[in-house]
């Protein structure tokens, strides 16, 4: 009789891939968590229970075939086991890295929920991935046939390159547009190395590249290009921009120097690792060496500054989160990382301003969480009298994102956008009020996921596939 390949959770315990000891990580910035061993990697995905319902599935925003892939793994059969788990998600590799499992499909595992510990789905991903490339499984697009329309993408993050990949591979001719040097958007600037190594990245461009997406970089839409040449240019238009426009603080002191943004920080940092000459990083503006740092925010953002400060030799890294633990959005993962690299976290408490015409403090009310606001979550409410400075050389402002003003922008006031300023986008096609126009992305829901961005990107390329075949129709009546 054959072994029983799956169910194994009853008699096998979960088990992360080994962590490199805080000591040692915290000095670099390659990724943390060692690659599972392949006996390793079937022992895990073995613990499946193989539900009839996965949880895992439906909560995962691309709906991935989780436990198709997790069964191929556990059976050995890893080039079938790529080729689903990639029929349903173009980054795999990235998404086994950067996800929060914890809230999304691991969170909803059924034998977690059971008391058994949940499947490690993420880093089974990743290796699955990453065996793809080592084997060279993973090919350029090579379309069945060449189409003539073309669409323009502005932005190379997340969702415009699902959507490249996707629309390529029906030979549709893509051009994406960007304001970087480099594609990738946050993939590429926003996320530290020890998160997302770089080169896992750069493959994916590559890939792109060789598979005929074009690249116009060094690109910034409204200056060196209009939206409306954009529109002429190309059959259909999707618009994949992100936010990047930093939440401001107020406050006493609020401009003094050495108070930056989070994302000019970690873009610098992420410059830095590819070898480019950064003047901040040589003056020491954007650098937490010998410095007291304190970043202010609870989001994966801030817990990626934190890090980051650690890793350049800060004197003293702290967080400042106006909620509790247990009430921060940022990964409980993240968290825990950061506090073992040596972060320290204040909780319930905000800042009133700082000292210093170079900043030498930052001025810290205490909280306290009283009745649920609109959303559900406590309130923080200030606790009067319970004032004190915080010591501070550096202070990055972590606070999370807003769109830009794109109608202003690009000239183009028929662009509907929200009360937020995000992009007015069907939730269904994602065609916004220009015809032929869709929109995805961080742009359209605000700061997200990665995962929600590609989910979005693939979406868009089926809705504008449907409107060039619509097109193409008319034309040959």
């Amino acid at each position: 009789m054959a072994k029983q390949r799956m169910l194994q959770f009853v008699t096998v315990e979960r088990d992360m891939p080994e962590k490199r000891a805080a000591e040692v990580r915290n000095k670099d910035f390659d990724e943390i968590y060692q690659e599972y061993a392949a006996a390793k990697a079937e022992e895990q995905a073995s613990r499946c229970s193989q539900c009839g319902v996965p949880y895992c599935q439906s909560h995962c925003p691309l709906h991935n075939n989780i436990p198709d892939w997790l069964r191929l793994t556990a059976e050995g059969r890893l080039q079938e086991a790529y080729e689903v788990s990639q029929a349903t998600n173009t980054f795999p590799e990235i998404c086994g890295r950067i996800c929060p499992q914890d809230r999304l499909c691991e969170g909803n595992c059924v034998i977690e929920q059971s008391g058994h510990g949940t499947v490690t789905i993420g880093s089974v991903e990743k290796y699955i991935t990453d065996t793809a490339w080592e084997n060279g499984w993973v090919k350029p697009v090579v379309p069945a046939r060449e189409r003539a329309e073309s669409v323009g993408i502005i932005g190379a993050g997340p969702g415009g390159l699902a959507a490249a990949d996707a629309l390529r591979r029906q030979g549709v001719q893509v051009t994406v547009y960007d304001r970087y040097d480099r594609a990738g958007g946050l993939l590429t600037y926003g996320i530290p190395g020890f998160k997302l190594e770089k080169p896992v990245v750069m493959q994916r461009i590559e890939q792109l590249e060789k598979g005929g997406v074009s690249f116009v970089l060094n690109c910034n839409v409204g200056e060196d290009i209009t939206f409306a040449e954009i529109r002429e240019k190309h059959d259909a238009v999707l618009i994949a921009t992100g936010v990047y426009k930093s939440r401001d603080l107020g406050g006493p002191g609020a401009g003094a120097k050495g108070i930056v943004k989070a994302l000019d920080y970690l873009t610098a940092s992420n410059r830095a690792s590819f070898g480019d000459v950064v003047p901040e990083i040589d003056s020491g503006e954007l650098y937490a060496e010998g410095k007291n740092v304190v970043v202010i925010g609870g989001g994966d953002t801030a817990m990626d500054c934190v890090r980051t400060a650690i890793r350049q030799g800060a004197k003293s890294v702290k967080c400042l989160y106006r909620r509790d633990r247990a009430n921060m959005p940022g990964s409980q993962r993240e968290v825990q990382n950061a506090e073992e690299e040596g972060v320290k976290f204040e909780w319930l408490t905000a800042p009133k301003g700082f000292t210093g015409d170079a900043v030498e403090g930052v001025m810290v009310q205490r909280m306290r969480l009283g009745a649920p606001d609109a959303s559900g979550r406590r309130s923080p409410e200030a606790i009067e009298g319970e004032d004190y400075i915080e010591s501070a050389d550096l202070v990055i402002k972590a606070l999370g994102f807003e769109p830009e003003a794109l109608p202003t922008l690009w000239g183009e006031e028929a662009l509907e956008v929200t009360r937020w300023g995000t992009i007015k986008a069907d939730f269904r096609t994602h065609e916004t009020s220009l015809p032929g126009v869709y929109a995805v992305g961080d742009i359209v829901r605000g700061a997200s996921l990665v995962v929600w961005a590609i989910a979005d990107g693939r979406e868009a390329a089926e809705s504008i596939l449907t409107h060039l075949n619509a097109s193409a129709s008319v034309a040959a009546e």
